[in-house]
């Protein structure tokens, strides 16, 4: 039987750091399921469907194949990982802020399914300062993010920043 996890985000935009923590999480697991979250409490500054296709044109080039699927969900992830089956969600943490945040929501999810696992997996040392904000806050400044983001963010970036 193969394990499938879920590593849900906002992806507003997907950075290198995410695309690193997806090829080291299919190390894990057999298939993922990237999830772009819509939640309210962000303000984002692009649509989920233009998160998706950022996803979708980022992972072209990985022969990833039928291991990895994108899509968008409403609601809690934690019903979403149950509806699809999933073991277990994924997150990257980046420092202690993170580790705090996570698991708050970790308590929560445990409470709602104790079927549902939460793996947290340290950001890779030259993705660590790497956050969709800053990216976003640098790219409208007109700095070169092309080392932070595929070409494609880049210049759906620079589009909507121009």
């Amino acid at each position: 039987m193969s394990e499938l996890a879920i590593y849900p985000g906002t992806f507003d935009p997907p950075t290198l750091g995410h695309l690193g923590l997806i090829r080291r999480i299919l190390d894990l697991f057999d298939h993922l399921v990237i999830v772009v979250a819509n939640n309210p409490k962000k303000m984002t500054l692009f649509s989920i469907e233009e998160r998706l296709e950022m996803l979708r044109e980022s992972l072209i080039g990985e022969n990833f194949g039928e291991k990895v699927a994108i899509d968008s969900f409403d609601g809690l992830i934690v019903d979403y990982a149950k509806l699809k089956g999933a073991k277990a969600i994924v997150r990257g943490l980046r420092g202690s802020s993170d580790f705090d945040y996570e698991f708050q929501l970790n308590m929560i999810n445990r409470h709602l399914n104790q079927q549902i696992q939460s793996v947290f997996l340290m950001a890779d040392y030259q993705w660590f300062f790497i956050r969709s904000s800053t990216v976003k806050e640098a790219a409208a400044l007109g700095a070169d993010i092309s080392d932070l983001v595929t070409p494609f963010v880049a210049r759906k970036l620079a589009a909507r920043f121009s």
